[in-house]
């Protein structure tokens, strides 16, 4: 599971910077800046205690599993197309 709430209170509350907070969470700057853009976009300020863990990471990257956007037609019912032989090739 993500740490956004300790990423977030490592570099907005605490003020240490992207290179500290990834080495303290044990992961990469890059990760944390693209945390805390995420975070900027959703407009939100100091983490509210009410809201979960789950719902946090889903406000900041959507829901698990869809990417929209990434087709530009939908891909074929593979199962419901007749079998093809390809042996004959």
């Amino acid at each position: 599971m993500r740490q956004v709430r300790e990423i977030v209170r490592l570099s907005l509350e605490a003020g240490l910077s992207t290179r500290v907070v990834g080495e303290r969470v044990g992961i990469g700057p890059t990760t944390v800046r693209d945390t805390l853009k995420r975070f900027g976009r959703a407009g939100l300020g100091p983490v509210p205690e009410a809201i979960s863990d789950a719902e946090l990471e889903q406000l900041l990257y959507g829901v698990p599993g869809v990417k929209p956007g990434r087709r530009k037609v939908a891909e074929p019912d593979w199962s419901a197309l007749p079998a093809s032989s390809s042996a004959s090739m």
